[in-house]
């Protein structure tokens, strides 16, 4: 059986979280190579929505597909890596102050999903061969810890309290010494 799944030019963020449901939904069932994989998931992320979509859609999946991605994942990713980088880094942020914000709520659900997500997304930082990720998790690392640099209005605008700049510097400090 051949996918009919393509990805529309001018993609938007909505239809760009469902066409990853789909593809999702695809590989589950074997129904795609991973040569269509790669292609699918990298004309997704050529885009700023389509990028957002698919990691919205992908990492709050509840199927364990994106515990374990395919190298067809990583390569796709690996092609867009000025989207993927800048996402990814503050993916990683976002998810890891969800956590203690969805805790101090005594909401554990939410934050054992959040939990779900940033365990996922340090896996691709962690997998993906892109250079500048390298740069960009310690970028992110200076803006949590001396509140300058690249990533201070992106934590500005969240104004992620102490105990959320504490979980985002403790989630990357493994990772300043991996990538």
């Amino acid at each position: 059986m051949t996918s009919l799944l393509s990805v529309p030019e001018n993609i938007t963020f909505e239809k760009a979280i469902a066409l990853t449901q789909e593809i999702m939904s695809e590989m589950e069932t074997d129904q795609l190579s991973e040569t269509r994989i790669e292609a699918l998931i990298g004309d997704l992320v050529k885009s700023k929505n389509g990028a957002r979509g698919f990691f919205v859609g992908y990492l709050t999946d509840s199927r364990p597909l994106a515990d374990n991605p395919s190298p067809s994942v990583f390569k796709a990713l690996e092609a867009a890596p000025e989207i993927v980088v800048e996402l990814l880094v503050k993916n990683l942020a976002m998810c890891s102050a969800m956590v203690v914000h969805h805790q101090e709520n005594q909401d554990e659900e939410a934050a054992n999903r959040s939990k779900t997500v940033r365990s996922r997304t340090t896996k691709l930082i962690k997998s993906l061969n892109i250079p500048s990720l390298s740069s960009n998790i310690q970028e992110l690392y200076q803006a949590t810890t001396t509140g300058q640099g690249n990533y201070k209005d992106f934590l500005k605008r969240w104004d992620y309290n102490t105990e959320q700049l504490k979980a985002i510097k403790e989630v990357i400090e493994p990772l300043l010494r991996v990538c």
